[in-house]
């Protein structure tokens, strides 16, 4: 059943059941919610996201599938890096950073081994994916 969320849906699944449906999302990959501040209403705005761990923090990729500009979710939390994290029933807040490139290089295989896509995505644009940390406040 899972397989077939995306967007609201899923968010609104996940949140509904505490991640018991929405946290395992295709292929087995692995979801998180992230709350972001709209950078420009300031309301909140909810995403479900393919995530890994990576040495104490929650990490995801700012694909947007290879768009050329970077997603809306993105622009918010590099405008206002606190951000709200659920992974399963767990709720916490964080603090959202861009990786560094030497943090990319430790990080993508990770996240390509659990969605193949993003080499796919990042080879259709131009503009450098970037990966974030969510480091628990």
């Amino acid at each position: 059943m899972s397989d077939v969320l995306f967007g609201d849906d899923h968010v609104r699944k996940y949140e509904e059941t505490d991640g018991e449906v929405g946290h395992i999302w295709q292929n087995d990959a692995p979801t998180l919610v992230l709350t972001t501040k709209g950078r420009k209403t300031g309301e909140p705005r909810k995403f479900a996201l393919i995530y890994q761990q990576y040495e104490g923090s929650y990490v995801v990729v700012a694909s947007k599938g290879g768009a050329p500009e970077h997603p809306g979710w993105y622009k918010n939390l590099v405008a206002n890096p606190d951000v709200e994290v659920q992974v399963g029933a767990e709720k916490f807040a964080a603090v959202a950073r861009t990786g560094s490139a030497e943090e990319k290089a430790a990080v993508w295989a990770r996240m390509t081994a659990v969605w193949p896509a993003f080499d796919e995505y990042q080879a259709k644009t131009a503009r450098d994916i970037p990966v974030v940390l969510l480091d628990p406040a």
